[in-house]
This record gives C-alpha cells, sequence and structure tokens, in this order.
C-alpha cells in the first residue's frame, strides 16, 4: 500500500481517538439537539417564507411569498431595523465594560487573602438568583434603576456637554450598570479558572529577574488568559443577546401575534436577528481559535 495513504489513514485514526472523547461528552447534547430544537428551528425557516394567515374554522392557512417577508422587514418595517441597530450598539458597548470589569474583579478575587472564597460566592450569587421570572420581577419593582444619576445632576451634566445621540447612549448606558454588575458572575469564575492555567513558576522566574506585577501581568498573565476573555466574550454576547427585556425579542414576539403580520413575518424578524448574532459568534470564534494558536506557540 502507498505510504502517504497508510500515513493519512493513521492520522485519521489518531485523530478519531484523541476527540472521540469529546463527542462522547457532546453525543448526549447532539440527541436532545435533533430530538427537540432541530424540528422547530427548520419549521420556522420554513414560516419565514410563508404568509401565514389564521381561517375562520382555526387553522393555519399557507401562503408562499419567497423573501417578501425578508424584504419588509428591512424596507417597510418603520421600528424593526432601528430598533435592531439600537440594541446591537448597546450590546457591543456593554460586551467590553462586563469583560474589563469581570477581568479586574477576577484580579482581586484571585489574590490570596482570607475569605476570599465568600467574596467569589457573593460575586455569584447574582447569577443564581437573578434569573427569569426573577430578574423579571426585580426590574418591574425598579431594582434595576440607578437613582444617583438623578439625585446627583449626572444626567444633566451629560446632555449638557454631549451631543443628544451620544448623550442618550451614555445615560442608558450607566442606567444599565445594575445589569452590568449582575452579568459578571459566570466571566468571573472563568477567568479566575483561567489564572489556575498559568504556571506559577514563570510568576517565579520573572520575579527573581526583578519583572514588576505591573509588567508580568502584561507579559504573563494577559496573554495566558487571551483564550478565556475569547470565550468570556462568546458567552456574554449569547447571555446578552436572550435577555428577558431584549426590545428585539419583544418585537418578534408582537409581531407574531399581529393579524396582519403572523407567524411567517416574525420568523423573518427572528431569522434575520439569528444570522447577525451568527456573524458576531463567528468573529469571536475566530478570536478563540487564533488566541488559542498563540498560547500553544507561547507555551
Amino acid at each position: 500500500m502507498n505510504p502517504a495513504r497508510l500515513r493519512r489513514q493513521a492520522k485519521i485514526r489518531y485523530r478519531w481517538r484523541s476527540r472521540g472523547q469529546a463527542y462522547l461528552f457532546m453525543l448526549p447534547w447532539m440527541i436532545g439537539f435533533c430530538v427537540f430544537m432541530a424540528f422547530p428551528i427548520g419549521w420556522s425557516l420554513y414560516l419565514a417564507f410563508q404568509k401565514v394567515n389564521l381561517t375562520g374554522s382555526g387553522s393555519f392557512a399557507y401562503r408562499f411569498v419567497g423573501l417578501q417577508n425578508f424584504k419588509d422587514a428591512l424596507l417597510k418595517d418603520n421600528e424593526y431595523p432601528i430598533q435592531l441597530l439600537t440594541f446591537f450598539q448597546q450590546m457591543i458597548l456593554m460586551l467590553p465594560i462586563i469583560i474589563v470589569f469581570s477581568l479586574l474583579v477576577s484580579l482581586m478575587l484571585n489574590q490570596k487573602f482570607k475569605g476570599r472564597f465568600v467574596y467569589r460566592a457573593i460575586f455569584f450569587l447574582p447569577v443564581v438568583f437573578s434569573t427569569g421570572q426573577v430578574l423579571t420581577e426585580l426590574f418591574q419593582q425598579g431594582a434595576g434603576n440607578v437613582p444617583f444619576l438623578t439625585q446627583y445632576g449626572v444626567d444633566g451634566y451629560i446632555k449638557d456637554n454631549f451631543s443628544p445621540s451620544t448623550a442618550a447612549m451614555m445615560t442608558q448606558l450607566l442606567g444599565m450598570m445594575i445589569l452590568i454588575l449582575w452579568s459578571s458572575g459566570v466571566q468571573i469564575l472563568i477567568f479566575i479558572a483561567g489564572f489556575q492555567t498559568i504556571p506559577k513558576a514563570i510568576y517565579e522566574a520573572v520575579r527573581i529577574d526583578g519583572a514588576s506585577p505591573w509588567a508580568s501581568f502584561w507579559k504573563i498573565t494577559l496573554p495566558g488568559i487571551k483564550p478565556f476573555i475569547g470565550l468570556n466574550l462568546l458567552y456574554t454576547m449569547v447571555d446578552l443577546f436572550t435577555f428577558p427585556f431584549n426590545p428585539v425579542m419583544e418585537q418578534i414576539r408582537r409581531n407574531m401575534f399581529n393579524v396582519s403580520t403572523g407567524y411567517g413575518y416574525a420568523s423573518a424578524l427572528a431569522w434575520f436577528y439569528f444570522l447577525l448574532i451568527v456573524v458576531m459568534i463567528a468573529l469571536i470564534l475566530w478570536f478563540l481559535n487564533r488566541t488559542g494558536r498563540n498560547k500553544e506557540e507561547w507555551a
């Protein structure tokens, strides 16, 4: 047999052996996805190209309209594109804030001091309690508001010194500071886990060479946790885009039960939203892949 072919077969067998355990761990999720999610996703894609009407007998009538729902979403809908762009701008601003805040807190919690496990639990508690209906009730009761914006005239100062669009974005971003704090628990734990992957011998070596903590952070810590930064970016983005008070998802739900639009138009809006998220996920995965290669070279 050709030696080159034997090498290729050996390489394929080695890959399957090395990745087989990962595939086995993924198998329950893949089965659950095919059973419970594959059909609804495919059905929503089918509805995106249909005009769905409710008949007098209580059944649904489907009429193929091609890309008309997508064209209407971009050209005729005066609310959805604006909400979509505004929401994406807010999320793009919140992403680096959450990542930087989580990184700074995790650096402090990674230090050796008494009671650090208690402080780690305190920062993670909002993730446990402020989910689903609990988070909805908290926001309805005003727990998500930041009172100092109006008490100390911060909103007025911003409006006087910035353009209306910039001031509105900054005020809204500051008003979401409680949400940013509540959304950082998992990221903090991921960063703390990332710090444990960096060998302590490297820090000891640079300390002997006279490097300062500031220099060791930029030369050792930050390059070592780049893959975890990408992982936190991916997790935070998915978490923010599935937030219960997401105005884009509310717009989709409203059109779903609107007689003039219906399920077909709502499915088209959802697929627009999904495709934009996929593009951002692809960018973050590219960043993860690139940082993973850099870490292998660094190691």
